[in-house]
């Protein structure tokens, strides 16, 4: 795979790179794009850490695991989060949130069977609901199976 120069990349470009790059094992745009002592927080259950064992290179777990995202976007135009969502058959609904800087990401947030909402305390007075405006929010397209807990993130 040939890397483009990631210095010209948009964030949202980033982590559209950084998804081909773990996709086709290219471990060397992996460490371009991804700080080495990366912040990573997680929500759900242990044995759905994918994204940390594809990071650090652990050994792949028993069950092989895809991200191919639905959706990659900024959340506001300007920040430096960017967020990714998507599943895996009708049972995984998983998002992530990349915080990067100076093209570099140096946090992610995992989330696996949550319901996520974002705001940001920051912006003006549209949208506002109690203070805070929400930027984002999840769209698992097959909420017939149950409720999944909530969490809201403030940026």
């Amino acid at each position: 795979m040939e890397t483009p120069n990631v210095e010209t990349l948009t964030n949202q470009g980033t982590i559209e790179l950084l998804y081909r790059a773990l996709q086709q094992g290219d471990a060397s745009t992996v460490a371009k794009v991804v700080a080495s002592d990366v912040e990573w927080w997680f929500h759900g259950p242990h044995h759905c850490q994918h994204m940390m064992r594809l990071l650090t290179g652990e050994p792949p777990s028993q069950v092989s695991f895809r991200f191919e995202p639905s959706s990659v976007q900024v959340l506001v135009p300007g920040h430096d989060c960017v967020i990714a969502e998507g599943w895996e058959g009708s049972n995984v609904y998983w998002v992530h949130v990349w915080t990067l800087k100076d093209g570099v990401v140096t946090e992610l947030r995992e989330y696996f069977n949550t319901w996520l909402t974002v705001t940001d305390y920051s912006l003006g007075a549209i949208g506002w609901d109690m203070g805070r405006c929400t930027v984002w929010e999840s769209v698992p397209k097959d909420l017939g199976r149950g409720s999944l807990p909530s969490l809201l993130l403030a940026i």
